[in-house]
């Protein structure tokens, strides 16, 4: 079955572009999907969770990007997956391709849809099928939208804080006080040293004088004895 859906992004298309081609930051978007694995640039593994009426579905499969045209906005896609139950699978071709829509863009999708096993019974209706692939993309749009509008405010923030922190590298820090040099204590002076000091200085200053030799005349020689002894005998 094939059928069409379209839905609106907030951002010209040179801005849309990228964003629609990263998988990984636009993969949270959309309802019930879960990237589990980047097989390379072209090709993810994931799942994803649909109801198709009454019944809950989780397909588990492959995504592929056959065609890329950057310049024109344009891609194509193959996704394949079975269900989580084993209640049979769905192989979706998909081509998408931007155009301007006023301030923003507008996303054409193109989808060739087949289903197998039980699975191609809970969903014989191609009105049920577009409506639930409808709702999908509503809600994809609408949680695109909202990323994208937080986007910007989360930017200038993070903008500023290496901003902040460079200017305050750059402005000059305020040195800390050096402590003041301590000072020695006055030496205590010896009151003895002191006095001795100032009573020196008002002695009169002394004359060189000869140095004075006395002789010895205690001792007399032993010839000067005798012949004292003999005066005094006559």
């Amino acid at each position: 079955m094939e059928f069409d859906n379209s839905f609106e992004v907030p951002l010209p298309p040179a801005e849309a572009w990228p964003v629609l081609m990263d998988i990984q930051r636009i993969a949270p978007c959309m309802p019930g999907a879960q990237l589990t694995e980047v097989v390379d640039a072209t090709t993810y593994k994931g799942n994803i969770a649909v109801r198709l009426g009454p019944v809950a579905l989780t397909f588990a499969g492959l995504v592929k990007f056959e065609e890329i045209d950057n310049a024109n906005h344009t891609a194509r896609v193959k996704a394949q997956g079975t269900d989580a139950k084993g209640r049979g699978g769905a192989n979706a071709a998909a081509s998408f391709r931007l155009e301007p829509a006023g301030a923003g863009s507008k996303v054409l999708v193109h989808t060739d849809l087949t289903l197998s096993g039980a699975v191609a019974q809970y969903g014989r209706g191609v009105g049920m099928i577009q409506a639930t692939a409808g709702a999908l993309m509503k809600q994809f749009a609408d949680n695109l939208k909202k990323q994208l509008a937080a986007t910007p405010a989360a930017a200038p923030a993070a903008a500023t804080a290496p901003a902040s922190a460079a200017s305050t590298a750059a402005s000059p820090q305020p040195s800390s006080p050096q402590p003041a040099p301590s000072q020695a204590p006055p030496a205590r002076t010896n009151g003895r040293r002191s006095w001795s000091l100032l009573s020196n200085s008002f002695r009169p200053p002394r004359t060189h004088q000869a140095p004075v030799r006395y002789r010895r005349i205690g001792t007399r020689s032993r010839t000067t004895r005798l012949s004292h002894i003999r005066t005094r005998c006559q």
